[in-house]
């Protein structure tokens, strides 16, 4: 019989990657859509201001969900970070640039600079999504593994098709994430466009993410799996319905319950594997055989549910707090400090 801890710390770490793409999800929708999406430099500004106090915070789900992985399991970390260090590297590097774009961008006073800074958000937050899609899509799917957890396919294994579905799936989804969420945060014509947008393209949209759900279920699923995935597909109906009604804040919520529903669909069909070998089936990690000590897990826990609802409470606040929508005409017109100015400021440095 499969022990407690290692099973409970299972859901645990798929409850962290559900916080983290529902949260982090319309940040990077948001941050690929300011760059690509918007008229002028005040819609931009509009779209990077509703994201802009939440989203260093939500990125702390996907630090946690890393972590979480380490102590928990630490042969599934150390078998999937070591067989995909360069969609790992990809990954960092586009969050780096799309941090510091958040920044960076408003301290210039040049087109080019902002421009620049723009195009850094933007590219950084697709390729964020797409790295992070690729490796949670291996991880259902499987790496060439060895008896020893070893990656043995050269640094390349990783660039699959089911990859490549998953990092499409992950960037379709923020990308109509983000849309649903500019619509609910905004008002004036970016809402509208945005509205317009979501109902137009979010089978299309959602259509690769569905693929990988599938593509798991027949690899690994039983036959109630797919009662999970029908769920998920009348909820991506309802929102798709909501959406063309204009009713945003149902929809954006009837978008979280297809989300819970495919994680859910992924990681029960998944249960007990963790990471499976494309090579032999007996060389593939479980909960019981890549997991921590007992003691371990059973320290983590009692951390875990002390400071992981201090955590839910801080974010619940803190979306309360700036839940009004933003127009355009909360924008200001941004304005160029004069180079006398400047230069005093600067000699006064």
């Amino acid at each position: 019989m499969m022990e407690l801890l290692p099973t409970i710390w299972f859901i645990l770490i798929g409850v962290l990657w559900l916080g983290y793409l529902f949260l982090e999800g319309f940040d990077l929708g948001v941050g690929m859509l300011s760059a690509f999406y918007t008229k002028d430099e005040r819609e931009r500004r509009v779209l990077i201001n509703t994201i802009g106090p939440v989203w260093d915070g939500n990125e702390v789900w996907l630090l946690t969900a890393g972590g979480a992985t380490f102590a928990a399991f630490p042969f599934w970390y150390a078998s999937l970070f070591s067989a995909l260090y360069l969609p790992l590297t990809l990954a960092l590097l586009a969050l780096i640039f799309r941090a510091v774009a958040m920044e960076y961008r408003g301290k210039g006073h040049t087109q080019r600079w902002r421009s620049f800074w723009s195009w850094a958000l933007g590219l950084g937050s697709g390729l964020a999504a797409f790295c992070v899609g690729a490796m949670l899509a291996l991880t259902t799917t499987g790496l060439p593994l060895n008896a020893n957890g070893d990656n043995i396919g050269g640094p390349f294994a990783w660039l699959t098709v089911p990859a490549v579905i998953g990092g499409l799936g992950v960037v379709g989804f923020t990308w109509l994430h983000g849309l649903l969420f500019v619509s609910l945060k905004t008002d004036g014509p970016v809402r509208q466009r945005a509205r317009r947008t979501a109902a137009r393209w979010a089978p299309v949209l959602l259509l690769p993410l569905v693929v990988w759900v599938v593509w798991v279920q027949v690899l690994h699923g039983s036959w109630w799996g797919w009662g999970i995935i029908a769920l998920a597909a009348v909820s991506m109906v309802v929102m798709w319905m909501l959406v063309m009604r204009d009713a945003e804040k149902p929809a954006f919520f009837a978008q979280a319950g297809f989300l819970v529903l495919g994680v859910l669909a992924v990681f029960a069909n998944m249960y007990p594997l963790v990471l499976p070998s494309t090579i032999d089936p007996e060389f593939s990690l479980t909960v019981a055989n890549a997991s921590s000590s007992g003691y371990t897990l059973g320290v983590m826990l009692v951390v875990a549910c002390i400071f992981v609802p201090i955590v839910l409470a801080y974010q619940i606040w803190s979306y309360t707090v700036f839940a009004k929508r933003l127009k355009v005409e909360h924008i200001p017109t941004a304005h160029e400090v004069p180079v006398a100015i400047r230069g005093y400021q600067g000699s006064a440095l």
